[in-house]
Order: C-alpha cells, then structure tokens, then sequence
C-alpha cells in the first residue's frame, strides 16, 4: 500500500507499522528534510526522485512524499479488550456498522485515537476498508489504532455485551445521549451515511441514544454524530 503525506508517514515512523519504504522530490521544505532524517536514522530506505517520477509511482499528486507500507493488519476483538485491561480502563469501543466513506471512516478514527478509544469494530461486507485514503483522512491515526474486521457484527455485539460491554446505537430515540452513564464498559455504534444503524444492530444494542436536533435538517454526519458521542464518553470519564 502507498500512503502519502508528512504526518501520516510521521506517525507511521511513530508506529509499530512496518515503512518498507520511502520515496520524496526534491525539496527544501523543512519538514520532509526532518521526516527523511528520521526515516534515515531508522533504517528505512529512502530514495529522491523528481516529482514527475513520485506522481507516476503514486498514481496521483502527492504532498512531496510517499510511503510503502503492507497492507493493514487488523487487530481481534480481544486485542481491544486486553488493551483496555493493559491500560487499567474500563473498555471503550466504537462499532461502525455500514460506513462506506473512506473520508469518514478516517475522521471518525482520528476522534478515536484522540479521545483514547481503545479500539474500532468495523464489518467485513457493506463497509469502507481501511486504504491510503483513511490513513491520510486520518492524519496517521490508522497507525495507532486497533481496529477489528469482524464477519458478523450483531454476533460480535452479543458477545462484547457477555463481557459486560454496554452498548448503546446512535440513532434517534426517546433518551438523550447525555441521560447515559458512561462511565461502565461501553461501545457506541455509529451507523452510515444515509441508512443509520441496520435493523438487527439496532434490535441487538442495549439502548438507543439521540442527539438533540434543533434545525430542519434532522441528522448529522456520521463522523461528526460520532465524535459528539465519543467526547459525551470522556466527559463523563475524566
């Protein structure tokens, strides 16, 4: 996989993700000299080439730098729970049932990772993969997230809820988002785009949470409703 742009190789450097390798133009531009000093320092192989060249290999414009990497590695369902209990924390999960926008599902794992979710469940079928496009959405965030690919996500939801996971579907409903305790085990499913979260995810959840609405148009982005509800869950933790 090529991945491109300053921050997100930075926080490939950062990460326990293989770089195979590194391609950058030639430039004065103080932030790629700094990130090819670091790469250099770490052994990964860094080549200059002319801009054209770096375009042709891509496939596309880039940010002056692209990076080799192998294809994401996803994590299990019990990686997530074994890294809440490394971190002596109750779980915290968000669960993405259906999002097929690769722009969003990066944004949503950058709130993620910066809200110290331990971990994203996503589904195998009907659902945006992670690709070069959510790591740059992401700005490198992919890199330090664990985030688990699961075949069947109402299975995967009963048995985070025998765990003693509480989980709560994002979807309009009669109890407000700020009337829940967070402060248990929890996992908030966001639902897509245009269809929210699917009638067996739903039938499955332990409560279904709103959030207010006061324009005329009755719904957010997912990636926003989604970053909404993850603060709501540090709010009430810290």
């Amino acid at each position: 996989m090529i991945v491109d742009g300053v921050n997100v190789i930075r926080e490939l450097l950062r990460s326990n993700i293989r770089v195979e390798k590194i391609l950058a133009e030639k430039t004065n531009n103080a932030e790629i000299t700094k990130l090819l000093d670091k790469a250099n320092a770490m052994g990964v192989k860094v080549e200059i080439l002319a801009k054209s060249d770096l375009e042709r290999i891509a496939k596309a414009k880039t940010q002056g730098v692209i990076a080799f990497v192998p294809t994401y590695r996803y994590a299990e369902v019990k990686d997530i729970l074994l890294e809440a209990e490394r971190k002596n924390q109750k779980p915290f999960i968000v669960i993405l049932d259906g999002i097929t926008d690769p722009h969003n599902l990066g944004a949503i794992i950058r709130t993620c990772e910066c809200a110290g979710v331990h971990g994203v469940i996503i589904p195998e079928n009907r659902s945006c993969e992670v690709t070069d496009t959510v790591y740059r959405t992401s700005a490198g965030a992919v890199a330090h997230m664990k985030i688990a690919r699961v075949t069947n996500l109402t299975r995967t939801i009963n048995e985070l809820k025998k765990q003693g996971v509480w989980v709560y579907a994002l979807e309009a409903g009669n109890k407000k988002i700020y009337q829940a305790d967070f402060t248990y085990p929890t996992a908030i499913v966001v639902g897509s785009e245009g269809k929210g979260v699917s009638r067996l995810v739903l039938e499955n959840c332990d409560e279904t949470l709103s959030l207010d609405m006061f324009g005329n148009v009755n719904s957010l982005n997912a990636s926003n409703a989604g970053a909404i509800a993850i603060y709501e869950v540090v709010r009430q933790r810290s």
